[in-house]
């Protein structure tokens, strides 16, 4: 297909003057609009006006430019149709070889604070879509080109072949075409369908990208990374990675759960996670107290596990670190000796985070199901000391108050039923994903590589029996937190009160499955 008309109007003027003097240089006609044909004006490239084709001025403040017969006739018109053909010489109408189009930027606007809704309204592009999607319906004939990214590709192409774009070229542009008119109406709808309430009719994702991993959570799955369209952060925003292997989709799993549960803590903390649970949590007066605080509540299981870090890597820690098997390890920076001592091994995926937005507030959580998703509110509230009440006789000390605090934001983080043993604001033990409550707790003790007496435990739900915390009174826990709302609360509670232990009901459970 000869390029010898292009329909040319952006709202992104990036790239746009190497894209029009390599159309010029070819010979091709340019036809313009409003602001984009005043800068190829000042550019000093001929520019036709779309007015001056459609015997027709702006009208609308705009809203109207290329609506016209004489401009959509040119892009959907058929080379090899003789109707067509006939009707755009009786109407006057010449062919539109490409159209170069990006739309108003609808989904950058619709992020930004004390926008109001006619503002939004007003970065709804109509022209712009209707002739993205008249090119690329007629790509046997038309190339459309969507986004200065494309430009390189496109002026490659036109200048190796003295102006012509072959079949495959326009069939790839104009499916990202339509992906991008399908993107741009998603973003357009779910911010209407906001007025429907919390969970809409319709919801629509978007998601572009980022990379492929060598495989899925087995080497016989495939797998990529996608992010959101639209959201203010996403796992791997702004974070940098120095060194190591590529991150697997089993290391991002995991780099996830590990990343929102730092987030928990404002205190030099360290998160260690193994299979999508954590094996090791602490904080502390400095960021290598609690990495070895973290490591030592589960040696084993920490070996080989994805290691969060809220404080920078300074030398000391940096090759107490190298010293053990790390898949991934993350920061918000590392000294330069530290470095040193870490890459050593070729394969640890050491990562740096400058990220520091706050997440996306109101994300929701979606699971995928057979034929369908469930959708939920992320569970990011955690309940604090004054929304909690004592049930027993005997109340937690101040210490044994920090070590529950602790031991209850950790336990939402953990695959239910979930159960916690902290002492000194640190892990002692984990038990997780056990179908039977009691077992977790009996998981806990025999997991702790220390001695659990004098330490707290905190589960996830209720306990519907009181054996869960005559287990954990045997091996030593001086107080408990759970939600409560047991039909047997009261003798979970005699439990308690005749071993002289604490207990405290949150009400409210953290399930995670």
């Amino acid at each position: 297909m000869k390029v010898r008309r292009a329909l040319v109007s952006v709202s992104d003027k990036a790239g746009l003057a190497d894209l029009a003097r390599t159309l010029t240089d070819l010979g091709v006609e340019i036809l313009s609009t409003g602001g984009t044909a005043e800068t190829l004006k000042g550019m000093g490239v001929p520019v036709t006006s779309v007015d001056s084709v459609t015997g027709q001025p702006e009208i609308l403040g705009g809203r109207v430019k290329t609506l016209h017969p004489r401009i959509h006739g040119g892009i959907l018109a058929r080379e090899d149709v003789g109707q067509d053909l006939a009707d755009m010489e009786a109407s006057g109408i010449g062919p539109i070889d490409l159209v170069v189009v990006n739309l108003y930027p609808f989904e950058q606007w619709v992020q930004r604070r004390g926008v109001t809704h006619q503002d939004l309204i007003e970065k709804i592009d109509i022209g712009g879509p209707t002739m993205v999607r008249a090119a690329a319906k007629n790509h046997a004939r038309v190339g459309i080109v969507t986004s200065p990214s494309q430009y390189a590709q496109v002026q490659d192409e036109l200048v190796r072949t003295g102006g012509e774009l072959g079949d495959e070229t326009r069939f790839g542009l104009a499916m990202r075409a339509f992906q991008l008119t399908a993107r741009y109406d998603a973003a357009i709808a779910n911010w209407m369908g906001e007025h429907e309430g919390e969970f809409p009719d319709q919801l629509l994702f978007g998601f572009d990208k980022s990379f492929d991993v060598s495989y899925g959570e087995n080497p016989h799955q495939r797998g990529a990374y996608y992010t959101e369209r639209g959201a203010r952060t996403h796992l791997l925003s702004r974070v940098e990675k120095l060194h190591g292997k590529d991150l697997s989709f089993n290391n991002l799993l995991d780099l996830d759960g590990a990343r929102r549960l730092a987030s928990e803590f404002e205190l030099p903390a360290c998160v260690i996670v193994k299979h999508n649970n954590p094996c090791g949590v602490a904080v502390a007066q400095d960021v290598m107290t609690a990495y070895t605080r973290a490591r030592d509540c589960d040696p084993v299981s920490a070996y080989g596990g994805v290691i969060v870090l809220n404080r920078a890597v300074d030398r000391a820690l940096g090759e107490l670190l190298a010293s053990t098997f790390i898949e991934v390890l993350i920061a918000p920076g590392y000294e330069k000796a530290a470095l040193e001592a870490l890459t050593v091994k070729p394969n640890t995926r050491i990562l740096v985070n400058h990220e520091r937005r706050l997440n996306n507030p109101g994300e929701r959580d979606v699971r995928r199901v057979v034929g369908g998703l469930l959708v939920q509110d992320r569970d990011a509230d955690t309940e604090e000391r004054a929304s909690m009440s004592v049930v027993t006789a005997r109340h937690p000390t101040e210490r044994e108050w920090g070590d529950l605090l602790f031991a209850w934001r950790v336990c939402k983080h953990v695959k239910s039923n979930a159960i916690i043993l902290a002492r000194d604001l640190a892990t002692v033990g984990i038990g997780a994903g056990q179908m039977s409550r009691v077992d977790s707790v009996r998981l806990s003790i025999e997991k702790a590589q220390s001695p659990v007496e004098g330490s707290v435990l905190a589960s996830d739900a209720f306990f519907p029996f009181a054996d869960g915390p005559e287990a954990a009174v045997h091996a030593g826990v001086t107080a408990i937190v759970q939600p409560g709302g047991s039909i047997r609360d009261s003798e979970v509670v005699a439990a308690c009160d005749a071993a002289d232990i604490a207990m405290v009901f949150t009400d409210r459970r953290h399930f995670r499955h």
